[in-house]
């Protein structure tokens, strides 16, 4: 037998995908959802950002985005058995997952978790959905669906304690899983399986990503605070201990010239890295962290989520 017998090498075009996919970072666009309509996309960079059937009616039926992943999206079936389903806009492949057991309710607290890898051609990720459990009075459980098994398993752990989960805040920093609630943030370790409670002291804000760690946007006027988590124990520490749960990474306020009357609050609808996406006046608008400029994005009415994409030649 040959050196190469009975091993599948890659061809020169699942090679360069596979090296694309791993190698775009930056946010080329925002994905936004109108409530009870298509999906549309706004670009941020018009010079790498595109996508052939920007509202997906690729997909065999209307679909809402419930979360989005390095290139890959969610999106759930408007009717019916509501099914979900995973795609990449710009090659227009999708899969369609199998029914859960368990009930995710009408509104999910859905989180996508994909990291591209060197040594995986094919896309294999997680989808993380926290629900009131139906076993346990007052308490939540967690359900997850790997690519790799095929298949829906709702975890070990439990976290009880009467709360409620504020669905479309879900993001993931690290393999770890993060929502706000109505009382404090949920934390769910994907790797360990096992949920921790952060204190939030503001249950108004919105969960991000910045710098790789969890980052906490809360808006006081026309001013945009950002607080990057550096401490999940510090509500354990010694009384008078110096250690904060929280440590404040910026302050921002978007450019006058461009958002007019600036003494209104702003919704926050995105934030990572690269850029924050703020919502105030029936106006969206982006922020760029690197140059410090705001641009104007939309002034579609009814958004209600938007979601970072970064063009990519990933296969599912």
């Amino acid at each position: 037998m040959g050196p190469n017998e009975g091993l599948e090498i890659p061809d020169f075009r699942s090679t360069f995908a596979h090296n694309q996919s791993i190698s775009c970072h930056s946010t080329s666009g925002i994905f936004i959802q109108i409530h009870r309509g298509s999906p549309s996309l706004i670009p941020i960079d018009a010079n790498s950002c595109g996508v052939p059937d920007p509202i997906l009616s690729f997909l065999p039926e209307p679909v809402d985005i419930k979360s989005s992943s390095n290139r890959l999206l969610c999106c759930r079936g408007r009717e019916g058995d509501k099914i979900y389903y995973i795609c990449n806009p710009f090659t227009k492949q999708w899969k369609e997952l199998p029914k859960s057991n368990a009930n995710h309710g009408s509104v999910p607290a859905i989180v996508l978790l994909f990291e591209p890898s060197l040594l995986n051609f094919v896309a294999e990720y997680k989808i993380i959905c926290a629900f009131p459990s139906t076993d346990f009075g007052k308490a939540t459980e967690f359900d997850i669906y790997s690519s790799r098994e095929g298949s829906w398993e709702i975890a070990r752990k439990i976290c009880f304690g009467d709360r409620t989960i504020l669905p479309k805040s879900g993001v993931h920093v690290n393999g770890v899983i993060y929502w706000m609630t109505t009382d404090n943030i949920l934390a769910f370790d994907l790797t360990k399986e096992r949920s921790q409670l952060l204190q939030s002291y503001d249950t108004h804000g919105f969960l991000g990503t910045f710098s790789g760690k969890l980052c906490k946007v809360d808006v006081i006027g026309n001013i945009i605070l950002l607080n990057i988590l550096a401490n999940t124990h510090s509500n354990t520490m010694q009384m008078g201990s110096q250690i904060k749960m929280w440590s404040e990474k910026q302050t921002v306020v978007l450019d006058s010239e461009i958002v007019g009357d600036v003494a209104r609050n702003y919704s926050v609808l995105h934030v990572d890295s690269d850029i924050m996406v703020a919502h105030c006046g029936g106006r969206t608008y982006s922020y760029d962290f690197k140059s410090c400029a705001t641009k104007f994005l939309s002034s579609e009415v009814g958004i209600c989520r938007c979601f970072p994409y970064v063009n990519s030649l990933v296969s599912l």
